[in-house]
């Protein structure tokens, strides 16, 4: 099974440990050792999903959206950042330079023809920006890719 993940970046405390539980559980529903989750890795739940897969004896598979895109995640979360993508079994590049909307979606675009169904932390609204989550199942949707959205009752972005 590959499971692709996308969602909010910058969630607040409370919703983390909501969806850091419920990303365990969909993780934990699969037997670890067949589970491949490929993901950008990015702070908040492509890095919490590429955890919660390692934790369960899962594999990861990393997309980089570009040369840049270390450099413009928080640096607080570089050291988990470079300590997934050391635990890669296959790291995919979209062969871009800088770390921009049209990067990302690219990176976005790759992970979804790489996977058999995608999680998504998203709580329905329209994305904040070109690339976001929305269009990012908007994307997987026309290629006919699963969709599994995780928005716990009571979490918020605010």
């Amino acid at each position: 099974m590959r499971w692709g993940i996308t969602g909010h970046r910058g969630l607040p405390a409370p919703v983390e440990r909501l969806i850091r539980g419920e990303l365990a559980t969909q993780v934990q529903q699969h037997d670890g050792v067949d589970l491949i989750g490929v993901s950008c890795i990015a702070d908040g739940p492509d890095a919490w999903f590429a955890e919660a897969v390692l934790e369960h004896g899962g594999r990861i598979e990393v997309v980089i959206p570009a040369e840049q895109y270390r450099d413009g995640l928080p640096e607080n979360h570089h050291p988990t950042y470079d300590k997934l993508i050391a635990q890669a079994v296959e790291v995919h590049s979209t062969g871009m330079r800088e770390s921009t909307a049209q990067a990302h979606m690219t990176g976005s675009e790759i992970l979804v023809g790489l996977v058999d169904r995608l999680v998504v932390v998203r709580d329905g609204l329209p994305a904040r920006g070109y690339g976001g989550t929305a269009d990012v199942v908007a994307y997987a949707r026309d290629m006919g890719v699963p969709v599994d959205v995780v928005w716990p009752a009571g979490a918020s972005r605010a």
